[in-house]
Protein backbone atom coordinates (compact mmCIF):
# COMPACT_ATOMS: atom_id res chain seq x y z
CA UNK A 1 0.00 0.00 0.00
CA UNK A 2 1.48 3.41 -1.24
CA UNK A 3 1.71 6.12 1.93
CA UNK A 4 1.98 9.21 1.09
CA UNK A 5 4.39 11.32 3.04
CA UNK A 6 3.04 14.78 2.84
CA UNK A 7 -0.19 13.58 4.72
CA UNK A 8 1.86 13.33 7.85
CA UNK A 9 2.28 15.05 10.92
CA UNK A 10 5.65 15.27 12.14
CA UNK A 11 4.93 13.05 15.24
CA UNK A 12 3.37 10.76 12.21
CA UNK A 13 6.83 11.01 10.45
CA UNK A 14 9.01 10.01 13.43
CA UNK A 15 6.99 7.10 13.58
CA UNK A 16 6.80 6.08 9.77
CA UNK A 17 10.59 6.42 10.39
CA UNK A 18 11.16 4.29 13.21
CA UNK A 19 9.57 1.49 11.80
CA UNK A 20 11.21 1.22 8.40
CA UNK A 21 14.32 0.88 10.91
CA UNK A 22 15.33 4.73 10.66
CA UNK A 23 15.72 6.84 13.43
CA UNK A 24 12.80 8.77 14.70
CA UNK A 25 14.27 12.26 14.54
CA UNK A 26 14.94 11.92 10.87
CA UNK A 27 11.06 12.62 10.72
CA UNK A 28 11.56 15.98 11.44
CA UNK A 29 13.85 16.57 8.43
CA UNK A 30 11.28 14.88 6.01
CA UNK A 31 8.43 17.10 7.63
CA UNK A 32 10.82 20.10 6.95
CA UNK A 33 11.72 19.33 3.64
CA UNK A 34 8.50 18.84 2.19
CA UNK A 35 6.72 21.94 3.86
CA UNK A 36 9.43 24.19 4.45
CA UNK A 37 11.21 23.48 0.89
CA UNK A 38 8.36 22.16 -1.37
CA UNK A 39 9.90 18.82 -2.00
CA UNK A 40 7.75 16.28 -3.51
CA UNK A 41 11.03 13.47 -4.27
CA UNK A 42 11.92 11.36 -1.47
CA UNK A 43 15.71 11.83 -3.59
CA UNK A 44 15.95 15.47 -2.75
CA UNK A 45 15.88 14.90 1.26
CA UNK A 46 19.17 14.98 1.27
CA UNK A 47 19.54 14.87 5.24
CA UNK A 48 18.75 10.90 4.46
CA UNK A 49 21.32 8.61 2.93
CA UNK A 50 20.91 6.62 0.10
CA UNK A 51 20.14 3.40 1.41
CA UNK A 52 17.78 5.03 3.89
CA UNK A 53 15.80 7.02 1.08
CA UNK A 54 15.52 3.87 -0.87
CA UNK A 55 14.29 1.62 2.10
CA UNK A 56 11.23 4.54 2.42
CA UNK A 57 10.26 4.19 -1.30
CA UNK A 58 10.20 0.04 -1.04
CA UNK A 59 8.36 0.58 1.81
CA UNK A 60 5.22 1.93 0.04
CA UNK A 61 5.87 5.61 0.64
CA UNK A 62 6.54 8.45 -1.79
CA UNK A 63 5.77 12.16 -1.91
CA UNK A 64 2.44 13.55 -4.15
CA UNK A 65 2.34 16.87 -5.88
CA UNK A 66 -0.44 18.18 -7.74
CA UNK A 67 0.00 19.39 -11.30
CA UNK A 68 -0.65 22.92 -12.78
CA UNK A 69 -2.77 22.59 -15.86
CA UNK A 70 -3.87 26.49 -15.92
CA UNK A 71 -3.23 30.01 -14.36
CA UNK A 72 -4.58 33.21 -14.94
CA UNK A 73 -4.03 36.60 -13.86
CA UNK A 74 -6.90 39.02 -13.77
CA UNK A 75 -6.35 43.02 -14.08
CA UNK A 76 -6.71 43.51 -10.71
CA UNK A 77 -3.57 40.83 -9.82
CA UNK A 78 -6.21 38.04 -8.67
CA UNK A 79 -4.57 35.07 -9.83
CA UNK A 80 -6.65 31.23 -10.13
CA UNK A 81 -4.35 28.25 -10.79
CA UNK A 82 -6.47 25.00 -12.50
CA UNK A 83 -4.94 21.85 -10.42
CA UNK A 84 -5.35 18.42 -11.54
CA UNK A 85 -5.38 15.58 -8.55
CA UNK A 86 -3.52 11.98 -9.60
CA UNK A 87 -7.17 10.53 -10.49
CA UNK A 88 -7.72 13.58 -13.22
CA UNK A 89 -10.13 15.28 -10.89
CA UNK A 90 -9.77 18.87 -11.13
CA UNK A 91 -10.09 21.69 -8.74
CA UNK A 92 -9.18 25.40 -8.63
CA UNK A 93 -7.40 27.49 -6.33
CA UNK A 94 -7.24 31.37 -5.73
CA UNK A 95 -3.95 33.41 -5.18
CA UNK A 96 -4.84 37.21 -3.42
CA UNK A 97 -2.42 39.20 -3.52
CA UNK A 98 -2.38 42.78 -1.68
CA UNK A 99 0.78 45.28 -0.17
CA UNK A 100 0.21 43.50 3.51
CA UNK A 101 -0.84 39.62 3.00
CA UNK A 102 -0.67 36.81 0.54
CA UNK A 103 -3.45 34.73 0.78
CA UNK A 104 -4.58 32.16 -0.57
CA UNK A 105 -8.39 30.20 -1.12
CA UNK A 106 -7.73 26.83 -1.65
CA UNK A 107 -10.49 23.76 -2.19
CA UNK A 108 -11.22 20.90 0.24
CA UNK A 109 -13.03 18.58 -2.16
CA UNK A 110 -13.94 18.02 -6.37
CA UNK A 111 -16.86 19.71 -6.96
CA UNK A 112 -19.37 20.27 -4.51
CA UNK A 113 -23.00 18.67 -2.95
CA UNK A 114 -24.38 21.59 -1.03
CA UNK A 115 -26.21 23.26 -4.15
CA UNK A 116 -26.28 26.75 -3.22
CA UNK A 117 -28.00 28.42 -5.89
CA UNK A 118 -25.73 31.17 -6.10
CA UNK A 119 -22.55 29.57 -6.39
CA UNK A 120 -21.44 28.35 -9.33
CA UNK A 121 -19.35 24.85 -7.54
CA UNK A 122 -22.84 23.72 -6.78
CA UNK A 123 -23.68 22.96 -10.24
CA UNK A 124 -20.56 20.60 -10.53
CA UNK A 125 -21.24 16.99 -9.17
CA UNK A 126 -19.26 16.08 -6.17
CA UNK A 127 -16.93 13.32 -6.56
CA UNK A 128 -15.02 13.54 -3.66
CA UNK A 129 -13.02 14.75 -0.46
CA UNK A 130 -9.47 16.03 -1.04
CA UNK A 131 -6.63 14.10 0.51
CA UNK A 132 -4.65 16.36 3.38
CA UNK A 133 -2.03 16.41 0.89
CA UNK A 134 -4.05 17.80 -1.76
CA UNK A 135 -5.76 20.42 0.26
CA UNK A 136 -1.80 21.30 2.07
CA UNK A 137 -0.21 20.72 -1.57
CA UNK A 138 -2.10 24.09 -2.77
CA UNK A 139 -0.22 26.33 -0.86
CA UNK A 140 2.94 24.82 -0.93
CA UNK A 141 2.97 24.82 -5.23
CA UNK A 142 1.87 28.15 -5.07
CA UNK A 143 4.47 29.50 -2.59
CA UNK A 144 7.28 27.64 -4.68
CA UNK A 145 5.52 29.26 -7.99
CA UNK A 146 5.50 32.55 -6.84
CA UNK A 147 8.44 32.68 -4.41
CA UNK A 148 6.23 34.15 -2.20
CA UNK A 149 5.31 33.59 1.69
CA UNK A 150 1.57 32.32 1.81
CA UNK A 151 0.42 34.41 4.98
CA UNK A 152 -3.12 33.57 5.01
CA UNK A 153 -4.92 30.75 4.22
CA UNK A 154 -9.15 30.19 3.58
CA UNK A 155 -10.64 27.41 3.35
CA UNK A 156 -12.96 29.22 1.01
CA UNK A 157 -12.72 27.39 -2.38
CA UNK A 158 -14.24 24.47 -4.06
CA UNK A 159 -16.46 22.34 -1.23
CA UNK A 160 -17.88 22.15 2.09
CA UNK A 161 -14.49 22.36 4.18
CA UNK A 162 -16.42 20.52 7.56
CA UNK A 163 -17.52 17.33 5.18
CA UNK A 164 -13.96 17.02 4.80
CA UNK A 165 -13.55 17.45 8.62
CA UNK A 166 -10.64 15.10 9.83
CA UNK A 167 -8.10 16.28 6.45
CA UNK A 168 -9.31 19.98 6.54
CA UNK A 169 -8.41 20.34 10.17
CA UNK A 170 -4.92 18.03 9.75
CA UNK A 171 -4.17 20.29 6.98
CA UNK A 172 -4.68 23.49 9.21
CA UNK A 173 -2.05 21.62 11.50
CA UNK A 174 0.17 21.32 9.02
CA UNK A 175 0.40 24.44 7.98
CA UNK A 176 0.27 26.11 10.83
CA UNK A 177 3.40 24.09 11.88
CA UNK A 178 6.62 26.03 12.74
CA UNK A 179 8.83 23.11 11.11
CA UNK A 180 6.65 23.93 7.98
CA UNK A 181 4.93 27.09 6.74
CA UNK A 182 4.25 28.29 10.10
CA UNK A 183 0.95 29.90 9.23
CA UNK A 184 -0.36 31.92 12.31
CA UNK A 185 -3.23 29.52 13.43
CA UNK A 186 -5.39 33.15 13.00
CA UNK A 187 -4.25 33.12 10.07
CA UNK A 188 -6.36 30.58 8.57
CA UNK A 189 -10.11 30.71 8.18
CA UNK A 190 -12.21 27.45 7.67
CA UNK A 191 -15.49 28.74 6.07
CA UNK A 192 -18.94 26.51 6.05
CA UNK A 193 -22.51 27.07 4.78
CA UNK A 194 -23.86 26.08 7.77
CA UNK A 195 -22.52 22.31 8.95
CA UNK A 196 -23.43 22.70 12.48
CA UNK A 197 -21.98 19.22 13.54
CA UNK A 198 -19.00 20.13 12.54
CA UNK A 199 -19.14 23.43 14.42
CA UNK A 200 -19.65 21.76 17.78
CA UNK A 201 -16.92 19.15 16.32
CA UNK A 202 -14.39 22.84 15.74
CA UNK A 203 -15.36 23.88 19.31
CA UNK A 204 -13.28 21.19 21.01
CA UNK A 205 -10.11 21.79 19.21
CA UNK A 206 -7.02 22.20 20.38
CA UNK A 207 -6.31 24.49 17.10
CA UNK A 208 -8.86 27.44 16.82
CA UNK A 209 -8.42 28.75 13.11
CA UNK A 210 -10.74 31.52 12.40
CA UNK A 211 -14.19 30.15 11.67
CA UNK A 212 -16.63 32.04 9.11
CA UNK A 213 -20.32 30.90 8.56
CA UNK A 214 -22.12 31.43 4.73
CA UNK A 215 -25.89 33.02 5.99
CA UNK A 216 -27.61 35.20 3.44
CA UNK A 217 -31.08 35.02 4.50
CA UNK A 218 -32.60 35.79 7.73
CA UNK A 219 -35.75 33.44 7.59
CA UNK A 220 -35.75 29.49 6.59
CA UNK A 221 -37.89 29.75 3.90
CA UNK A 222 -35.66 31.77 1.91
CA UNK A 223 -32.46 30.14 3.14
CA UNK A 224 -34.51 26.77 2.58
CA UNK A 225 -34.07 27.92 -1.62
CA UNK A 226 -30.66 29.99 -1.41
CA UNK A 227 -29.10 27.20 0.66
CA UNK A 228 -30.65 23.10 0.53
CA UNK A 229 -28.06 22.49 3.54
CA UNK A 230 -30.73 24.86 5.66
CA UNK A 231 -33.09 22.05 4.99
CA UNK A 232 -30.92 19.69 7.97
CA UNK A 233 -29.76 22.78 9.72
CA UNK A 234 -32.09 25.41 9.79
CA UNK A 235 -31.07 29.14 11.04
CA UNK A 236 -31.61 28.53 14.50
CA UNK A 237 -29.60 24.92 15.25
CA UNK A 238 -27.00 26.60 13.19
CA UNK A 239 -27.33 29.60 15.73
CA UNK A 240 -27.47 27.30 18.60
CA UNK A 241 -24.30 25.55 17.44
CA UNK A 242 -22.59 29.11 16.73
CA UNK A 243 -23.64 29.82 21.03
CA UNK A 244 -22.13 26.23 21.98
CA UNK A 245 -18.79 26.96 19.93
CA UNK A 246 -17.98 30.44 21.52
CA UNK A 247 -19.13 29.30 24.60
CA UNK A 248 -16.19 27.15 24.80
CA UNK A 249 -13.74 29.30 22.67
CA UNK A 250 -14.76 32.64 22.85
CA UNK A 251 -13.91 33.07 19.11
CA UNK A 252 -15.43 35.73 17.23
CA UNK A 253 -17.05 34.72 14.14
CA UNK A 254 -17.66 35.88 10.68
CA UNK A 255 -20.97 35.99 9.26
CA UNK A 256 -20.86 36.08 5.32
CA UNK A 257 -23.97 37.61 3.58
CA UNK A 258 -24.34 37.51 -0.31
CA UNK A 259 -26.67 40.26 -1.88
CA UNK A 260 -29.24 39.27 -4.02
CA UNK A 261 -31.29 42.37 -5.62
CA UNK A 262 -34.67 42.29 -4.49
CA UNK A 263 -34.38 39.17 -2.63
CA UNK A 264 -32.16 39.31 0.70
CA UNK A 265 -31.14 43.01 0.84
CA UNK A 266 -33.76 45.04 2.19
CA UNK A 267 -33.51 47.54 4.96
CA UNK A 268 -36.21 45.53 7.25
CA UNK A 269 -33.87 42.10 6.48
CA UNK A 270 -30.92 44.09 7.67
CA UNK A 271 -32.18 44.74 10.70
CA UNK A 272 -33.45 41.72 10.85
CA UNK A 273 -30.44 40.34 10.51
CA UNK A 274 -28.44 42.45 13.54
CA UNK A 275 -31.65 41.27 16.33
CA UNK A 276 -30.88 37.62 15.06
CA UNK A 277 -27.43 38.10 15.76
CA UNK A 278 -27.78 39.57 19.29
CA UNK A 279 -25.10 38.42 22.21
CA UNK A 280 -22.76 36.81 19.64
CA UNK A 281 -19.44 37.98 19.15
CA UNK A 282 -19.10 38.41 15.59
CA UNK A 283 -18.56 40.83 12.32
CA UNK A 284 -20.46 40.28 8.60
CA UNK A 285 -18.48 40.54 5.91
CA UNK A 286 -21.12 41.70 2.91
CA UNK A 287 -20.49 40.01 -0.45
CA UNK A 288 -20.87 41.18 -3.67
CA UNK A 289 -23.17 38.77 -5.78
CA UNK A 290 -21.14 36.94 -8.52
CA UNK A 291 -22.92 35.69 -11.17
CA UNK A 292 -22.05 32.94 -12.93
CA UNK A 293 -23.72 31.00 -16.07
CA UNK A 294 -26.96 28.57 -15.25
CA UNK A 295 -28.14 31.43 -12.71
CA UNK A 296 -30.62 34.29 -13.29
CA UNK A 297 -30.11 35.28 -9.65
CA UNK A 298 -28.71 39.28 -9.77
CA UNK A 299 -26.54 41.07 -7.85
CA UNK A 300 -27.72 44.02 -5.67
CA UNK A 301 -26.51 47.69 -6.93
CA UNK A 302 -23.82 48.89 -4.30
CA UNK A 303 -25.27 51.64 -3.39
CA UNK A 304 -28.13 48.94 -2.40
CA UNK A 305 -24.89 47.22 -0.44
CA UNK A 306 -23.67 50.65 1.22
CA UNK A 307 -27.29 50.90 2.91
CA UNK A 308 -27.33 48.11 4.06
CA UNK A 309 -23.76 48.15 5.70
CA UNK A 310 -24.79 51.28 7.54
CA UNK A 311 -27.98 50.13 8.53
CA UNK A 312 -25.46 46.97 10.22
CA UNK A 313 -22.88 49.43 11.49
CA UNK A 314 -25.63 51.74 12.84
CA UNK A 315 -26.39 48.75 15.46
CA UNK A 316 -22.52 48.31 16.08
CA UNK A 317 -21.66 45.60 14.20
CA UNK A 318 -18.45 44.95 12.34
CA UNK A 319 -19.22 45.53 9.06
CA UNK A 320 -17.13 44.80 5.47
CA UNK A 321 -18.21 44.43 1.98
CA UNK A 322 -16.02 42.25 -0.02
CA UNK A 323 -16.59 43.82 -3.42
CA UNK A 324 -16.21 42.09 -6.83
CA UNK A 325 -12.52 41.04 -7.54
CA UNK A 326 -10.88 38.55 -10.25
CA UNK A 327 -14.29 38.55 -12.01
CA UNK A 328 -12.61 38.02 -15.52
CA UNK A 329 -11.05 34.79 -14.71
CA UNK A 330 -13.92 33.39 -12.69
CA UNK A 331 -11.59 33.39 -9.60
CA UNK A 332 -14.33 35.59 -7.34
CA UNK A 333 -16.67 34.44 -4.59
CA UNK A 334 -18.81 31.19 -6.37
CA UNK A 335 -17.53 31.31 -9.46
CA UNK A 336 -15.16 28.34 -8.89
CA UNK A 337 -16.20 25.64 -11.43
CA UNK A 338 -13.05 23.36 -12.59
CA UNK A 339 -13.87 21.26 -15.13
CA UNK A 340 -13.72 17.77 -13.55
CA UNK A 341 -12.26 15.33 -15.92
CA UNK A 342 -9.10 16.13 -18.28
CA UNK A 343 -10.49 17.32 -21.96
Amino acid sequence: MLKDLKNYLPYELEHATAEVGGQKYLGKYIFSFIHEHNVSDIEKITPLNKAFRQKLKTSGYYISQLKIIDKQIDSDGICKYLFELPDGNRIETVLLPSDKRMAVCISTQAGCAMNCLFCATGKIKFERNLTVAEIVDQVNIINAETGERISNVVYMGMGEPLDNYDAVIKAVRILNDPAGKNIGIRHQTVSTCGQADGIRRLAGETIQPRLAISLNAVSDNKRDKLMPINVKYPISELLKAVKFYQSKNRNRVTFEYVLLDGINDSLAEARQLTNMLKGLMCNINLIEYNPHSGCELRASGRQTIRKFKDALAQAGYETSIRFRMGRQIKAACGQLGAKNKPR
